[in-house]
This record gives C-alpha cells, sequence and structure tokens, in this order.
C-alpha cells in the first residue's frame, strides 16, 4: 500500500524530522559541545561528538519521519563528503533556514520564488564571505587543527604532520594497544606489499637492504632459468635483489627459497598490493625512483633494464626505500599533478594525492592510544576531523566563533524576504556555540557589534578578545560548504508538496493468520 501525505501534515513531519536531526546534532557544535553515545547492532556502544556519525545513526520508528530524515542528512553528508568537517554549522544553519522560511510560506508566500530569492542571495553572501578570508601560517594550522578536534595536543600532532607533508592522504592514523600519542615520519617512497614468504626475513620482523639490484615482473614468474643469470650475476657479486612480481608458480618460490636460505644472497620477492591501472602506475612510479625497466616479455630481462636502490626497509605489508629527490623525479611529480586533474573521483585524487606526497616528502604516521579502545577510537575521530579541517584550509581562512557570520549579517539590510531569513539564521551559529557552553549570549553580542566585529568570544578562555590576534579560525572552504548545503537542502524540501510512502503492514500478523487457516 502506498501512502500519500501532503499539505499542514507533511509540513508537520518535516519539523518534527529537522528538530529531531539538528537539535541532536547541534548540541555538539563548538568546544564546550556535548557529547552523543551511539548504540551500534554488530560493535559495542561508543561516544562522539562527531556530528556527520551522529547524523548517520539517527533514526524515527515513524516511516513518514524517516524519509525526511534521509532527506535533510544529506545536507551535512555532503559537506562532510566535500570538505570533511562542518557537519554541525550545516545542521544548526539549515534548521533556522527551515524553520523561518516556512513561516514566510505559511502566510503565502510562494515556495518556489521564495527558493529563487534565496538562492540568488546566496550567492552575494558567498562573494562577501571570499573577502573575508586570508592565507594560513603554520600557527593558523594549529589553531584550525586545535578548534576541530577541540583538543591542543591532538590539534599539535595533527597540524605538526599536516605541514610536514601537506596532504591529508599522506597521513596514517594507526591505534595502538599501549597509552600515547606519537608521530613518526616515513621518509622516501612506502607502497603496501605482500611479502610472498616469511622465510625471505630470515626469522627477522623486518628485513634491512642497501644497495640492491631491483627487478620489477609484470609477466608471471613461472620459471627460475628466466632470471637465472640475474640470480648468479647477485650470488657472483654479493649483491641483494629485491624482485616485484604480478604473479609466480610455487615451485619457482620453493628454490628461490633454499637460495635464499643455502647461500649468501639476499634476495626478496614482493607482491604489490594494487590491481590493474593503479598497479601500473605503482610500477612506473618504481620504474622512477629505481631506474629499472617494467618487464612484461623476460626477452628484456637484462643488467641495463635493471634497478637499484641505495636502502629498503621490508615487512610483512609494506615495503619503504628511501631514494633521492633528483630532477626526473621532480619532473615526474609536475607530470602526475597534471594526470591529477583530469580525475573528478574522489578516490582516485588520493592515489595520485599519496603517490605525489610519497615521491616528494614522504608519509606522516600518528599513533593513537588510550587506556580504553573506546578512548583510542574516540581520539582517532577527532584526529580526522582536524586533518579534513586542515585540507580544507588551502583556500584560505576566516575569523571562527561564528563572529564571520556575525559581520554578513549585520551587513545585510533586511529589506527582502531572504535577506530577513538570511540576516537571522547567520546568528544561529554564533548563539549555538555560546548556548552549549551554558553562556548567556545577548551582552557578549552586543559588546561584539558595539566593536564592529573586530572583537571575538574565545569560549575555552571565557572572555573576549581581538579577533587579529585570536586563535579562533574557521576554513573557509567549511563555512561556504555548509552555507550552500543547508540552503539547497532547506529549499528543496520547502518546495515539496506532498509525500508518497510504502505503508508497510504487520508481516508476522499475516503468518499467524495463515497458520490458523
Amino acid at each position: 500500500m502506498k501512502k500519500i501525505v501532503n499539505g499542514k501534515e507533511l509540513q508537520e513531519k518535516m519539523k518534527e524530522s529537522i528538530e529531531l536531526l539538528c537539535e541532536t546534532v547541534s548540541a555538539t557544535l563548538g568546544p564546550k559541545g556535548n557529547n552523543v553515545i551511539i548504540d551500534h547492532s554488530l560493535f559495542s556502544p561508543f561516544i562522539t561528538n562527531d556530528g556527520a556519525t551522529i547524523a548517520k545513526n539517527i533514526e524515527s520508528e515513524d516511516a513518514i519521519v524517516n524519509t525526511i530524515l534521509e532527506i535533510a542528512k544529506e545536507a551535512s553528508l555532503k559537506t562532510n563528503d566535500t570538505v570533511g568537517d562542518g557537519t554541525t554549522t550545516t545542521l544548526v544553519l539549515l534548521e533556522s533556514i527551515f524553520n523561518t522560511s516556512l513561516q514566510y510560506i505559511e502566510n503565502g508566500k510562494n515556495p518556489i520564488l521564495l527558493k529563487k530569492e534565496l538562492d540568488l542571495y546566496l550567492e552575494k553572501l558567498l562573494e562577501k564571505l571570499e573577502k573575508e578570508k586570508r592565507k594560513p601560517s603554520k600557527e593558523d594550522y594549529f589553531y584550525i587543527a586545535s578548534i576541530a578536534a577541540n583538543d591542543e595536543v591532538l590539534g599539535k600532532i595533527a597540524s605538526d604532520a599536516f605541514f610536514a607533508v601537506q596532504n591529508k592522504n599522506a597521513i596514517i592514523l594507526k591505534e595502538i594497544d599501549e597509552n600515547k600519542l606519537d608521530l613518526e615520519f616515513l621518509y622516501g617512497y612506502t607502497l603496501e606489499t605482500q611479502l610472498v614468504s616469511d622465510y625471505f626475513l630470515k626469522e627477522q620482523t623486518s628485513l634491512k637492504l642497501e644497495k640492491a639490484s631491483v627487478l620489477i615482473l609484470h609477466d608471471y614468474l613461472n620459471h627460475l632459468e628466466n632470471i637465472a643469470f640475474i640470480l648468479n650475476d647477485c650470488m657472483k657479486n654479493n649483491k641483494n635483489l629485491i624482485i616485484f612480481v604480478n604473479d609466480y608458480a610455487e615451485n619457482v618460490l620453493k628454490e628461490l627459497i633454499s637460495l635464499n636460505l643455502d647461500s649468501e644472497l639476499n634476495c626478496c620477492v614482493l607482491k604489490i598490493n594494487e590491481y590493474g591501472m593503479h598497479q601500473r602506475k605503482i610500477e612506473h612510479d618504481l620504474e622512477i625512483i629505481t631506474n629499472a625497466k617494467v618487464i612484461d616479455n623476460y626477452e628484456f630481462v637484462t643488467r641495463e633494464n635493471l634497478g637499484f636502490v641505495e636502502n629498503i626497509t621490508i615487512s610483512n605489508h609494506s615495503s619503504q626505500i628511501l631514494f633521492q629527490e633528483n630532477n626526473k623525479v621532480k619532473s615526474y611529480i609536475s607530470f602526475l599533478e597534471n594526470e591529477r586533474k583530469e580525475y573528478q573521483d574522489e578516490f582516485e585524487q588520493n592515489f595520485y594525492q599519496k603517490r605525489i606526497a610519497m615521491l616528494h616528502c614522504g608519509l606522516a604516521k600518528i599513533l593513537v592510544g588510550s587506556p580504553t579502545k573506546m578512548e583510542s577510537h574516540e581520539k582517532r575521530m577527532r584526529l580526522e576531523d582536524a586533518l579534513c579541517a586542515l585540507d580544507s584550509c588551502k583556500n584560505g581562512v576566516i575569523f571562527g566563533g561564528g563572529v564571520t557570520l556575525l559581520k554578513l549579517a549585520a551587513e545585510i539590510k533586511g529589506k527582502t524576504n531572504a535577506e530577513t531569513i538570511f540576516k537571522k539564521s547567520l546568528e544561529m551559529p554564533f548563539i549555538k556555540i555560546l548556548t552549549n557552553a551554558g553562556i548567556d549570549y545577548s551582552p557578549i553580542l552586543e559588546e561584539i557589534t558595539k566593536a564592529n566585529y573586530q572583537k571575538i568570544y574565545n569560549v575555552q578562555k571565557e572572555k573576549i578578545e581581538d579577533v587579529k590576534s585570536s586563535s579562533i579560525l574557521d576554513s573557509f572552504n567549511v563555512v561556504a560548504s555548509s552555507l550552500i548545503n543547508a540552503t539547497s537542502i532547506a529549499t528543496m524540501l520547502l518546495t515539496t508538496t506532498s509525500l508518497v510512502i510504502n505503508e508497510y503492514q504487520n508481516n508476522c500478523n499475516k503468518t499467524n493468520e495463515y497458520t490458523e487457516l
């Protein structure tokens, strides 16, 4: 059966859905925002103040409310997907834009015309917001990370890692059992590899080889005779040998292990943990840094096509190659930067960015540990927020704490419906941050207004500061995305007058009826 909901009933369900979603998530906004416990059907309950995670887990027993919830969630999740932060701010703006606009519609304003007005004025707001941004300094990175993680210690380690590699995709977050927080730098090119046998490690957890020859085989290694003269040459000259293979025969592997154990030869056989074009591209990276040639046909197994690495560290699941960043590597990095621009897919973008970082300066690894797994997981989520916020800062930063939005609101004259709606909505993030901290915002707002928005309220220190010396900053991209996505979803809901939904019946009762028959 299909059920149709429209008119006043639909509007009430929309208000209920948005209140349920936005009020739950907005309670986490600001440095003194609250946490939320989330139960999970498969895992243990966990505590978080991450807006995107909370939004994803909000559901209702009412099928109509649940349907609208899924649409409203799109605003926050889109912001999170685009810039990795700003989820809560998006929902605070969404709730205000929707509720204020709905009052005009209830008084007879055409929703389609109102949507057009809001969309047009949004463009003007974004232009004004663009003028407020500035390029971030190293200190600004620390401030942004600390605000996003709601912790200066986490902010420091996130900003140090990001400033070193300039790319969140080049930062690895790893939860550990120890109660510590540490930052490591993996210099050189670190790729995920599968060591085809533990015997190559010779009872060590990892193997470090210096001045090793490199053979890259994209072909199937089925006969040792195909590379015999390379092996003999390495044994005679006491050389180390690294073989990257696409696949191999078991008998060949056994022979190589025997050679490794019975002679002075240090030979390791590795498989690249990528497939298809990604594997080809990793192989090409190896060509550049080792001066080897990828071999598709055994006719080309020659000394001239072998590569060389000064230093390589091999474990069961990864290999780290140290190399010199010469003109050839720099030229290749420029080539990858241009090639990356051809891809719109986020997965491909991340793949390219990580490779570029490894070729340029290496990777950073943040080790996250706490007394309990729950706390470690919560810290990791806050570090992820910090790294996403830092990544979005590349396009500039603005003064945070809602003060920049307050300034934009003050410049609005309020002559049209759209201006009045935005004027009220832009004040809400500031109000919510202070409300969550249990602070009366009215006198603080009055003082900031008198100072022509050159003052800002520091919730952590509970004092008013000069904006130019304040550490409270927001990413321009985060605030812009929050405005865009909140307006988009709010206006789409406002222009919807009917909902068609499946009305499910109780299948258990049906079964009982058939059983009785």
